[in-house]
């Protein structure tokens, strides 16, 4: 293991995410010039066609090339692309009703709807420790939102509207993290049935979730989405700045993260995206003036304690089965080598 090409690659992913995401939060909340940003779509179109065009190059780069998928593969790639282009609107969405730390957060809890999904959707059944951690993240998340309350009303605003507007937030985020949920399920389904590479995955999820967003704004009668996500950015050429940095950073983000994935194995990739969430947090806070109580700051412990755990707990398992396979091999050289001596004293 390069300790030096791991600590670029978290690097990577630390600055390409940390800057996507406050870039994200700042193009949904911040008025520019009077205007606010509302053309999520849009948004998500450029992120998507900035990460296939990222993905393309960085194959290049490595002298891989970009195969053509199957027939089948394609089928999977755009289930792949329908399921990863509807989640985001409702995360989108949720924002108009929860703040972004609580977004973060929910984000943070992806364990619980994959876990649902793979049972749901392929009977698929998990060892005893990740319901315990399925448990804490729950535990928390239900901390922090109880105890939550809504920014903006000042504490004078009506209790009722604010826990309205909460539930219906959370409840806009559920359907958000269970359409991750199976996004992810189906990658894993991918990655052992067809075996494609990760790099390849990224480029034609990416290159038809923009096709179906392209098309949904140019054909879409109900509404006039890209002409009004044009115009406004000709009236807001500062709003370009943003976009593009979001594109951008959440496509290198994706070559760190699979480029992690292959290289240094998923137990390092998970320990890296848990602080990385974290420091998300934080930041977020820090910089958009977001206030937490001591008992949310105790849940977001709760929730990345419980994550922290099932990073603790397959880090243990990979050494356990190393430690396993080191012994078979030491005894199988221990038999080799006393077999001559055996056949000698006879």
């Amino acid at each position: 293991m390069s300790y030096a090409e791991l600590g670029l690659c978290i690097a990577g992913i630390y600055a390409c995410f940390l800057t996507w995401q406050l870039t994200q939060e700042r193009v949904t909340t911040r008025p520019y010039s009077g205007g606010r940003f509302r053309y999520f779509v849009f948004l998500n179109m450029i992120q998507s066609l900035c990460a296939s065009l990222v993905g393309t190059l960085y194959l290049k780069i490595r002298s891989k090339p970009l195969s053509l998928p199957s027939r089948q593969t394609a089928r999977s790639y755009l289930l792949l692309s329908v399921l990863s282009t509807i989640a985001p609107h409702f995360g989108y969405l949720s924002l108009k009703h929860i703040d972004y730390p609580t977004m973060i957060l929910g984000k943070s809890c992806k364990l619980v709807p994959v876990m649902f999904m793979n049972f749901l959707i392929y009977r698929r059944t998990f060892p005893p420790h990740k319901y315990l951690v399925v448990g804490l993240i729950t535990a928390g998340v239900s901390a922090f939102m109880l105890t939550h309350r809504q920014e903006g009303d000042g504490g004078h605003g009506s209790k009722k509207g604010a826990e309205t507007n909460s539930i219906y937030g959370l409840v806009l985020l559920a359907v958000n993290l269970l359409l991750d949920g199976a996004t992810n399920s189906v990658q894993d389904d991918m990655f052992k049935k067809h075996k494609v590479s990760g790099s390849n995955m990224m480029v034609y999820m990416n290159l038809f979730s923009s096709l179906l967003m392209g098309g949904w704004m140019l054909f879409n009668p109900f509404t006039s989405e890209l002409s009004k996500a044009i115009a406004f950015c000709t009236a807001h050429p500062q709003v370009l700045y943003d976009i593009l940095l979001f594109g951008v950073c959440g496509a290198l983000g994706q070559c760190f993260i699979f480029h992690t994935l292959e290289r240094f194995g998923a137990v390092v990739l998970v320990t890296v995206t848990v602080t990385r969430k974290m420091f998300s947090i934080l930041l977020s806070i820090l910089l958009f003036n977001h206030d937490l109580t001591l008992g949310q700051w105790g849940a977001v412990g709760l929730v990345f304690f419980g994550i922290g755990l099932e990073a603790y707990e397959k880090r243990r398992q990979d050494m356990m089965k190393a430690a396993g396979a080191k012994g078979k091999g030491a005894v199988a050289n221990g038999t080799a080598e006393t077999s001559p001596v055996d056949k000698k004293s006879r």
